[in-house]
């Protein structure tokens, strides 16, 4: 596995690792049972604290993406897909209704914010 990290991201770089790893699961590229890099093979690699790669493994494993076995290491879980993409729409909901609030707040209409969006859409692949 490659990872991109990038550290003037303001993004922790065990978040980062998180949802390379995640992002791989979900799209097929780990499958069940598989194994991850170790701990210190990982943290290694990436020049990075052992700390900071246990972080990233354990909070996978709290989301039900890897699990550990003690001695051996961690491997790709299971995942319920259904939950976790349910559990994603609903972080997007949370945000949309941030940004609904802060349109509201600078006294943008409806329809100012409609336009907004079809042209941020139109535009999200270049």
């Amino acid at each position: 596995m490659n990872f991109r990290i990038q550290t003037k991201s303001g993004v922790p770089i065990y978040t980062q690792i998180g949802l390379q790893i995640k992002e791989s699961i979900l799209n097929g590229e780990l499958k069940a049972g598989e194994p991850l890099p170790s701990i210190r093979g990982l943290a290694g690699d990436l020049k990075i604290s052992v700390i900071t790669t246990k972080r990233a493994y354990e909070e996978l494993e709290k989301e039900g993406m890897v699990y550990s076995v003690p001695g051996k290491g961690f491997y790709v879980d299971d995942p319920d897909t259904d939950y976790l993409e349910e559990k994603k729409v609903k972080g997007v909901e949370e945000h949309f209704a941030d940004v609904l609030r802060e349109c509201s707040e600078a006294g943008l209409t409806k329809k100012e914010v409609m336009d907004m969006i079809d042209i941020l859409w139109e535009g999200k692949d270049k």
